[in-house]
């Protein structure tokens, strides 16, 4: 994949890279606010464009992973997105805890069925690296069965690389002040409430130990075709800006080509448009 706008966010294969080099806080790529958001406008109008190509030619596909502490911005950096694409050709999928029927198959088989078609946007909201952070932090299954997940999930990435999807991750990372600030302003507006859980707050005490998870997956889990990006999210529209402008470079660099067209054109218009005068 060629070099990208958030060069500096993305980590490099096989390189141990800690979320505490990242400041949550940093908006080093934009000259002001006002400027990133029209620059963010400009990116979303190319995106559609982009789209139009990508579910044309219908060879590739594109599945975005986002993953991040809760209130990293996940809804809200997916609907900046999403908002100007065609539905027909994008999906979201948000993973919460599998049910009975998901727990008895692999843990990559619920998965695997929201992949992308070609021609087609995925955007995973939590993603099969749930099955890495919280459940090694949780202690759901042995180590010895997460730790054997990487392998698996690379695995699996490669699998739809070399099937024509391109594979680009995400994870919003911000400060535990920042945080927490967002779970006040839940609570003080009526319309968010209903995000709220104890869960929100009896996780933090576990900061820690997500953290050393994402390291862990950050290290094991970013080869060159299948890269993470580590996006500081502190502020929603930076984090817009520039997830969006490394989605766009992405689909640039997936080189789309509108299909010949399969029709004579020219006897098309010999029999069909003379009839309308034209």
């Amino acid at each position: 994949m060629a070099e990208t706008f958030g060069e500096g966010y993305r980590v490099p294969c096989g390189v141990k890279r800690h979320l505490d080099d990242v400041d949550p806080s940093d908006t080093r790529l934009a000259t002001a606010k006002k400027q990133a958001k029209a620059a963010l406008a400009v990116d979303l109008e190319a995106i559609a464009a982009l789209q139009y190509a990508l579910y044309a030619e219908a060879r590739k596909s594109l599945l975005i992973c986002l993953q991040g502490p809760d209130a990293a911005g996940k809804d809200g950096l997916i609907r900046a997105l999403s908002g100007g694409l065609n539905p027909q050709g994008c999906r979201v999928e948000s993973f919460k805890a599998p049910t009975e029927v998901e727990r008895a198959h692999d843990f990559l088989w619920r998965i695997h069925e929201h992949a992308p078609p070609r021609g087609a946007i995925a955007i995973f909201n939590r993603s099969h690296y749930e099955d890495v952070l919280v459940v090694r932090v949780r202690g759901l299954v042995p180590e010895e069965v997460w730790r054997r997940r990487y392998d698996h999930i690379n695995a699996f990435e490669r699998l739809l690389v070399d099937e024509g999807t391109w594979v680009i991750k995400f994870f919003l990372w911000i400060s535990r002040e920042e945080q927490l600030r967002r779970f006040a302003r839940r609570l003080d507006d009526p319309a968010k409430r209903w995000k709220i859980d104890e869960a929100d707050f009896s996780e933090r005490a576990l900061w820690d130990d997500y953290r050393g998870a994402v390291d862990d997956v950050l290290e094991r889990c970013s080869p060159a075709h299948a890269p993470w990006f580590v996006i500081p999210a502190d502020k929603k529209w930076y984090r817009n800006f520039v997830v969006a402008r490394i989605v766009r470079e992405t689909l640039e660099a997936m080189d789309m080509r509108l299909p010949e067209p399969s029709a004579d054109l020219a006897e098309i218009r010999r029999r069909y448009m003379s009839a309308a005068g034209r």
